[in-house]
């Protein structure tokens, strides 16, 4: 049901993001930068309540399943993740920033300390 709906809303945004292709001329460019600008803010409106999981990973564990049927409570998982080094943030299982951990207000939070670039993005798919 919500696969249908984003894609309802994907395809409206393909539809307005042609309102913006108008002529060179002078009135054409007025009339294009007006519908440009509208048809921004009404794309935006379009992804804005998209959800998306959000992940920060502290660090990664191989083990066997006679090992993890052996966990219990006070037991300790080594990962692989060294003391200081920057937390993983994922959006739908994608990186898009590395962070440090933080405490706000008793909870833990973390504090962006680098955006992946789009390029790196792109070169993390291939």
């Amino acid at each position: 049901m919500e696969d249908e709906s984003a894609k309802e809303d994907f395809e409206a945004l393909e539809d307005i993001e042609d309102i913006g292709d108008t002529d060179d001329d002078e009135e054409g460019e007025d009339i294009g930068e007006a519908a440009t600008s509208s048809g921004e803010t009404k794309s935006l409106d379009l992804i804005l309540d998209i959800p998306l999981t959000v992940t920060v990973e502290l660090g990664r564990s191989k083990m066997l399943i006679n090992d993890l049927l052996q966990l219990g409570q006070g037991s300790v998982i080594e990962l692989t993740k060294l003391v200081g080094e920057p937390l993983e943030v994922l959006v739908n299982q994608k990186l898009v920033a590395r962070g440090e951990v933080v405490v706000v207000n008793e909870k833990f939070g973390v504090r962006l300390t680098d955006i992946v670039s789009p390029m790196e993005r792109v070169q993390s798919l291939a």
